[in-house]
């Protein structure tokens, strides 16, 4: 069992009272996945703002008068991180009155001194993967995740990377998806239900794929609260049978040797590694 405990209630953060922009010269998400992992670092909140396609000398000037407006409106300067590749619109961008956080000059640049090797400074390039192998792969596991949703199909068990099981809305939808997408895990999942309780056997079409198998639980209260959410007062939602349900199924699992974990403190994205670490596919 891989069951992590709740972590303590945490405490209140103060209003947002500085803004960060992500710039960007195509979808801005590299620049937010980079922005989001420094400022998680830090319990402060932040007005975010994301810049796309600041692809000519115009839109640059634009963002910079926008940038520069939030500095005059705030009365602090702005963060701005930027992955924009070409060094007359990033030029433009950092005469704007902000702490500035750039990709390029950050990582690339001494990069190349070290390897001795000029980058390709292509605008787009990290997204540039329409014909290429990992891309298939990642779109022909979010078709298999979808298939394979809340135990809608058991055709094709065998090339799952993973099969996540546990009670309803403990987790395994977002999670399954999450692995299709970043990694391209192929991810069926199955919920464990009242009659799989009364047989007190994993449901048929799974056991000769039990090797595959990972599970996860929740809190009792933390699901009886999200089951409320979608069908308020019902004895689905009932905390005296979500407790019912999270023991029957933990029980089950250790019967059945299946490693598991408690989504109930955790991201999506820790649920993941923790898979990931634990089923190692070669996919990966």
């Amino acid at each position: 069992m891989l069951d992590l405990a709740p972590s303590s209630c945490p405490v209140p953060l103060p209003p947002a009272n500085r803004t960060v922009f992500f710039v960007s010269d195509g979808t801005g998400i590299t620049a937010e996945t980079l922005g989001h992992s420094v400022l998680s670092q830090f319990e402060l909140r932040f007005k975010q703002v994301r810049l796309p396609f600041v692809d000519t000398l115009d839109k640059a000037y634009d963002a910079t008068r926008r940038i520069n407006e939030v500095a005059e409106v705030d009365g602090k300067a702005p963060i701005v991180f930027s992955t924009l590749v070409k060094a007359d619109l990033s030029a433009v961008i950092r005469q704007s009155r902000a702490m500035h956080m750039d990709l390029f000059q950050t990582f690339v640049e001494p990069l190349e001194q070290e390897l001795g090797v000029k980058s390709t400074h292509t605008i787009g390039r990290s997204h540039n993967t329409a014909d290429s192998e990992e891309y298939k792969n990642r779109i022909e596991a979010i078709n298999f995740s979808l298939a394979h949703d809340d135990g809608q199909s058991n055709k094709n068990l065998a090339s799952a990377d993973v099969i996540l099981v546990g009670v309803s809305r403990s987790g395994k939808t977002p999670t399954s998806l999450y692995l299709a997408m970043q990694y391209g895990i192929k991810a069926a999942n199955y919920p464990l239900i009242p009659e799989d309780f009364e047989r007190d056997k994993l449901p048929s079409g799974l056991v000769n794929f039990k090797k595959k198998i990972f599970g996860l639980t929740i809190a009792a209260e933390r699901l009886s609260e999200v089951r409320n959410e979608r069908r308020p007062g019902s004895k689905y939602a009932a905390i005296e049978n979500c407790r019912y349900e999270i023991n029957e199924a933990e029980k089950m699992m250790r019967r059945e040797g299946i490693r598991w974990m408690s989504s109930t403190a955790k991201s999506i994205e820790e649920i993941a590694a923790t898979i990931l670490q634990e089923i190692k596919p070669e996919t990966r």
